[in-house]
């Protein structure tokens, strides 16, 4: 199946020198939910910026759907929405007539019952009337999410679209996230709270300085990546792990009282049954124990840490 968005060797050189940018090479499937991790400067913005056609790259390509981003400016324009990290609204105007003028925007005709439909969608019907000014910052978020799906777009970018708001609203938004790919729309979201990409995403990439280091569905990434560890709580605390246990490569926890062994657990052997056979012959002794999976923040943190 042909990819709905296809990045091909893009790289972004700014006036300045500053190459943001460096031979980016991406493609989304259809229908799917694709969370971008980076650490500050690492150039999500930059490159939903050129897809959404507000940057110009400086080298490479991307199509939408088949068409060339450049060459077809307005056809692929109007198949993506964009919801910015910046709650940059009209103040004075209201609910209704930001969303139907940005439905306008895009060259769609009037379509009242739609933006009806993505109003009551979001929870914002009965702030319809209501100027922008007059909303809490939750409710500003949802009217910037419902003005990029008022022209009906196949692609929808999330940028930090959780940032700032509480608890509630984030779940209530990834609620909106889940019915918008039931109903077929793509979900690009770049965020810093990794647990959503872990709970949301069905293939995550990670940018450093400019380039995709790693794109993998989720399951496989923290199938290939993600390690255990088996934590022994002592009966007795130690001063340091015995040279006898060296092999194990063990760390021992602060104030001495906990044994952590981490193991990979896509390797053959564990290794767990040798060391507490070892544990025993060394006289170590604990009186409980239990394992913990790498979440998908370790994960991250390692990959990064692994390329400064």
């Amino acid at each position: 199946m042909q990819p709905i968005l296809s990045v091909t060797n893009v790289s972004k050189t700014y006036a300045s020198g500053f190459r943001a940018l460096e031979h980016v090479n991406l493609d989304i499937r259809r229908g799917e939910i694709f969370a971008l991790l980076g650490p500050n400067g690492a150039g999500k913005t930059t490159l939903i910026s050129i897809i959404c056609g507000i940057v110009t790259l400086s080298e490479g390509t991307v199509s939408v759907a088949g068409y060339d981003i450049g060459r077809d400016y307005r056809k692929t324009r109007s198949m993506i929405g964009l919801v910015p990290q910046e709650l940059t609204t009209d103040a004075f105007e209201t609910v209704w007539a930001t969303v139907s003028f940005s439905r306008g925007l895009f060259g769609k005709p009037r379509n009242d019952a739609y933006v009806e439909k993505v109003l009551k969608e979001l929870s914002l019907w009965d702030k319809k009337d209501n100027k922008i000014m007059t909303l809490s910052g939750g409710m500003k978020r949802r009217v910037l999410i419902a003005k990029a799906l008022a022209h009906e777009p196949q692609i929808l970018f999330l940028d930090e679209p959780t940032a700032g708001v509480d608890v509630e609203l984030r779940q209530d938004m990834w609620d909106i996230v889940r019915a918008l790919r039931a109903e077929g729309v793509t979900i690009i979201l770049t965020t810093h709270y990794i647990d959503e990409a872990e709970e949301m995403a069905d293939r995550i990439g990670v940018m450093h300085k400019g380039e995709i280091i790693l794109v993998e569905d989720k399951a496989e990434l923290m199938r290939k990546l993600g390690k255990k560890q088996l934590t022994l709580h002592l009966q007795k605390r130690l001063e340091a792990i015995p040279e006898a246990l060296a092999a194990h490569r063990l760390t021992l926890a602060p104030g001495g009282g906990e044994i952590i062994y981490t193991y990979d657990t896509q390797g053959e052997r564990t290794g767990i049954t040798a060391l507490l056979k070892d544990l025993n012959l060394a006289g170590i002794r604990f009186r409980d124990l239990h394992t913990t999976q790498s979440s998908l923040e370790d994960i991250f943190v390692d990959l990064v840490r692994q390329r400064r």
